[in-house]
């Protein structure tokens, strides 16, 4: 069974997508309000982690 691999975002490709400053996205991982991981040093966000995160937002506004 082949599973397909989830896509890592960098910091500055998260910072585009929710629109926000670099040190904003370093600030909601260091709070874990963003999940990410390390691959050599290198600081990566899955994609299912940004969208939960904006899904999470969308549900306190409600």
């Amino acid at each position: 069974m082949i599973t397909a691999s989830p896509v890592l975002l960098t910091v500055d490709e998260v910072k585009v997508r929710l629109k926000v400053g670099r040190t904003k996205v370093y600030d909601l991982i260091r709070t874990h309000r963003l999940v990410s991981i390390k691959v050599d040093g290198c600081r990566r966000i899955p994609e299912s982690a940004v969208s939960d995160f904006i899904a999470g937002q969308i549900e306190r506004a409600a």
